[in-house]
């Protein structure tokens, strides 16, 4: 797996983006990323529909990979960890989690996670449905309502679409950064991409396992 990087400066601090769906932040030694959405393959094998649990897998090991780069001691979701309902993929993320002792797990809550409160305890998760950490404000889905922060959120799962000749088109995973709010890609591969951006003002970091790319809407 190839990790590359780009430093950007938001409210003062650094904030390094990864071409792997998550963010490095150094001054509290954290990597941030959303929307893993694990059990979502079991899911849909629980349904009749043949997922290999082949996706789940090879996101743990990308998200083991940028552990072993940054050599965190946090990871911060910013919601969706899980998917639905606890089954075979929950146990499978359980049995990697086991590997990092030493590190923090804290959700901040999204629309997928609802997972009983006992089994997240059995996880260690420290569970928020908003959390504060200056200067920024970590919730799920991001709010045109607050206007007293800057927050960082994930729920959309941005994308930017790109035009070639004729009928060429091509779909990427990117950060969105506005004035107020920074929005993550998808950390998860078995997810679609939203290319459908309203507002102007938007930076977009594109990426591919080739590079970060920077857009202005």
């Amino acid at each position: 797996m190839n990790i590359l990087t780009k430093h950007i400066t938001i409210k003062n601090e650094e904030l390094t983006l990864t071409n792997q769906r998550a963010i490095y932040w150094k001054r509290e030694d954290a990597l941030i990323l959303s929307d893993i959405h694990i059990g979502k393959t079991a899911h849909f094998r629980r349904h009749g529909i043949p997922v290999p649990d082949a996706i789940l897998l090879k996101d743990l090991a990308r998200l083991k990979s940028l552990i072993g780069y940054f050599k965190v001691n946090r990871l911060l979701i910013v919601g969706d960890l899980f998917h639905a309902e606890s089954n075979v993929d929950v146990q499978t993320f359980k049995k990697w989690l086991a590997q990092f002792e030493g590190i923090k797990l804290i959700l901040i809550k999204g629309n997928h996670d609802r997972l009983s409160k006992s089994l997240m305890d059995d996880f260690n998760i420290q569970i928020e449905t908003e959390l504060i950490i200056e200067p920024f404000t970590f919730i799920h889905e991001y709010s045109e309502e607050r206007h007293d922060a800057f927050i960082i959120s994930g729920h959309t799962h941005p994308g930017v679409l790109l035009k070639g000749k004729g009928k060429q088109r091509l779909k990427l995973p990117c950060y969105q950064v506005t004035n107020d709010g920074l929005i993550l890609p998808a950390f998860s591969l078995f997810t679609g991409l939203n290319t459908r951006t309203k507002k102007s003002g938007i930076i977009s970091y594109a990426f591919l396992e080739s590079g970060i790319y920077k857009f202005t809407e």
